[in-house]
């Protein structure tokens, strides 16, 4: 099996292809091979490439950047995808497509599952709720997976920030009222992985899960549990912070322009039910990119 695998300079993108590397052979495409900003030049490009599965992550994910750039946001997660969806349903080609939390509104506390109505807050999530409905209009095989809160090892994201500035302050102020699960892209890539390795039919395992899956770390806490765990953990390696106290606050006192839901729990229900799969906690796999982190900075001291 050929799987083409997009956005694989991305933190998604690169758990993704050398994951999947294990299992299949892959064909990592970075915006030089597809340009997603170009979505007229996809279909020849994809002729090219002939991938028997196309799995992608690529996307526009400035979120507060989105709110002025409104054009170019609908270009690269809603019309880009959607030409892909098209190619990939007329030969037959199963597609994973990847959307977010940023989809709902963040209301209440119960968990969201995916019969729950969609209502985005920003136009980043509007944009990734248009990817999503042009992916289910092209009407072939697919799996639209929503994940939230992504992070790694590496690459610019929360736990990288919050190690940065751990390390140059005595204070941070951390949002406390935002919920969800913060989720490593390796256990993005070990379920998908999975999916790919035990579905002797990939078409009909996505039809079971009517093409919609939600996919993230088990268990959930806040921006300001995720940054506590964080400092807890680099400290427990032996890595040396200044960082003294770490206040919570409400989103209200950390303005963006692009408003965030304050709910992003994930009922994982039927990602068990149809692929059998259970996330690992979030402090596990919070843990495990710690172990990366530390033995990243041990080597290159």
């Amino acid at each position: 099996m050929r799987i083409l695998v997009t956005g694989v300079n991305g933190q998604i993108g690169s758990a993704l292809s050398s994951r999947l590397a294990k299992v299949a052979t892959v064909v990592a495409a970075d915006r030089a091979a597809l340009d997603l900003t170009r979505p007229e030049e996809l279909p020849q490009r994809l002729d090219g490439l002939s991938p028997d599965l196309i799995v992608n992550p690529a996307a526009y994910t400035a979120v507060d950047r989105a709110e002025d750039e409104r054009e170019l946001a609908f270009l690269v997660n809603a019309e880009a995808p959607g030409v892909l969806a098209r190619w990939a349903a007329a030969r037959g080609v199963p597609l994973v497509h990847f959307s977010t939390d940023y989809v709902f509104d963040g209301r209440g506390s119960r968990p969201w599952n995916e019969t729950d109505s969609a209502s985005p807050l920003s136009v980043y999530g509007a944009s990734k709720l248009a990817g999503e409905i042009a992916v289910r209009a092209a009407g072939g095989p697919h799996l639209i997976i929503r994940t939230s809160w992504v992070y790694a090892a590496f690459g610019g994201n929360f736990l990288r920030t919050i190690m940065r500035l751990a390390e140059e302050r005595q204070e941070l102020r951390i949002v406390a009222d935002q919920v969800g699960a913060p989720t490593s892209t390796a256990i993005i890539a070990e379920a998908v992985a999975a999916m790919v390795a035990q579905a002797a039919d990939l078409a009909a395992a996505f039809a079971d899960a009517d093409g919609l899956v939600h996919l993230a770390a088990s268990e959930t806490t806040s921006w300001h549990g995720f940054a506590t765990a964080i400092v807890d953990g680099l400290r427990a390696r032996g890595v040396s912070l200044s960082v003294e106290r770490l206040v919570p606050i409400a989103s209200a006192e950390y303005p963006m322009k692009a408003p965030r839901p304050l709910n992003s729990r994930f009922d994982l229900s039927r990602l068990s039910q149809a692929f059998s799969i259970v996330p690992p906690s979030w402090i596990d796999g919070l843990n495990a990119e710690l172990d990366r982190v530390v033995e990243t900075v041990g080597a290159a001291r």
